[in-house]
């Protein structure tokens, strides 16, 4: 399982209708029950909370709206409230955009139900859309920088939240957003920068404060990172942001007992941290307690259902339970890695773990190949699996040929291989 235990959950796309339907560009239709979108580019660590489901009118002046495709908008907005009227609240609001391109709103929940299916690629499309008819709408930004975040594209996420910061510097949800893509991305000194701004704004502000730890924690300063997660609970004990940063603290210390009680406290504070319960399965994943790792994932998919990190850890906890008496937990990781995929192509922990199953566990190089060259195209230069990654390629590069060659005729029966144990 690629990447390391994150530290928050994202700010919260959400959709449900505003009942102050207005027929001009002052409307602002967003929805208020949550399509809990998580963030897994393999490594992500977020610190932030959730958005405030409010969707600012943009300063832009624009023609009035035409009604009818606001009428479709409310109509869409409505059915997905319903998850069984998903797809048709996709639909209408298509039908809105189809109606008044630059009805921006409907761009912006449309681009919110894509992400909750599933459809980051075609929520990014959407939301930067929107983004450009109403760049003045901090909703539309903390969308459009969470999925980019989703994706793996922590800089663009980086960039679209420094554009918007820098016009709208008192947004301080989206500048404690713009810490997180800059630590995620690599920008690290840039980020305390920010999280000292933000601090400045906020004083003694738990989250800040353990933002401002985990960007420490990414010089390698773990003395200085655990002061002020330390200041983070003393500032707020109840506060489920310190006690995820807390735990990566104590991951990074090696301590992982340490880590799993301070992601316990974490859901106990707050029993809708998804992101704690990662955190927690992960831990226990990397301790080969598959079946207790396992019970954490399937926690978090009944909150959210398409949850990538969630669903790709679950394959490998269902995979590090398989053995000869139990082979089929080989195929429902495959399956599950495999939707995964065909919602988000370039889901690079999701390839990096399909490839695995195939070359170590199903015994296929043939299949495992092709999944680590995308995994290699896709993911950042310094991701900490690029080099198991081409090990991996290596290997079956030489077994793929071996294997054709002793591949029986047509109509003959493969040689079964009994699968064995591999990688976590």
């Amino acid at each position: 399982m690629t990447g390391a235990p994150r530290s928050g959950a994202p700010h919260g796309l959400v959709a449900a209708p505003s009942e102050r339907a207005r027929a001009r560009r002052s409307l602002a239709f967003v929805m208020a029950a949550p399509l809990v979108a998580a963030a897994l580019a393999t490594g992500a660590a977020g610190c932030g909370g959730g958005a405030k489901a409010l969707a600012k009118p943009a300063k832009t002046e624009l023609p009035p709206a035409n009604p009818q495709a606001v009428t479709k908008m409310v109509q869409g907005v409505n059915a997905a409230k319903d998850p069984g009227g998903r797809d048709r609240g996709i639909t209408l609001l298509k039908e809105a955009i189809t109606m008044d391109g630059n009805l921006w709103e409907a761009r912006y929940d449309l681009g919110v139900v894509l992400a909750a299916s599933g459809d980051l690629a075609g929520a990014e499309e959407q939301l930067r859309l929107a983004n450009k008819v109403a760049p003045d709408a901090p909703d539309v930004v903390l969308a459009l920088a969470e999925v980019q975040r989703r994706r793996g594209e922590e800089k663009a996420a980086a960039e679209t939240l420094g554009d918007f910061v820098a016009a709208h510097p008192q947004s301080l949800e989206a500048k404690s957003l713009y810490v997180t893509a800059l630590r995620d991305s690599g920008q690290v000194d840039k980020a305390i920068v920010q999280a000292r701004e933000l601090l400045v704004r906020r004083p003694s502000d738990a989250s800040a404060l353990a933002e401002l730890a985990l960007c420490h924690l990414a010089k390698g300063e773990k003395d200085t990172a655990s002061l002020l997660a330390k200041q983070a609970l003393d500032s707020n004990p109840k506060s489920a942001v310190a006690e995820r940063a807390t735990g990566l603290i104590a991951l990074a210390a090696g301590d992982d007992a340490a880590a799993f009680q301070a992601f316990t406290k974490a859901t106990q504070e707050d029993p809708r941290d998804t992101t704690a319960r990662l955190n927690m399965g992960a831990v226990l994943v990397r301790a080969g307690a598959y079946a207790k790792a396992e019970e954490q994932f399937r926690a978090v998919l009944q909150a959210a259902p398409e949850d990538d990190a969630a669903q790709v850890g679950l394959a490998v906890a269902l995979r590090g339970q398989a053995d000869p008496q139990h082979v089929g937990r080989y195929e429902d990781a495959r399956g599950i890695l495999e939707k995964v995929l065909a919602r988000d192509p370039h889901q690079i922990s999701a390839l990096f773990n399909l490839g695995v199953l195939y070359a170590d566990f199903l015994k296929k190089p043939e299949e495992a190949q092709p999944l680590f060259h995308r995994f290699l195209s896709d993911a950042p230069g310094d991701h900490p699996a690029r080099a198991e990654a081409q090990r991996y390629l290596t290997q079956v590069q030489g077994a793929a040929p071996a294997a054709a060659k002793a591949a029986p005729p047509a109509g003959g029966a493969a040689p079964a291989t009994p699968p064995k144990g591999g990688k976590k």
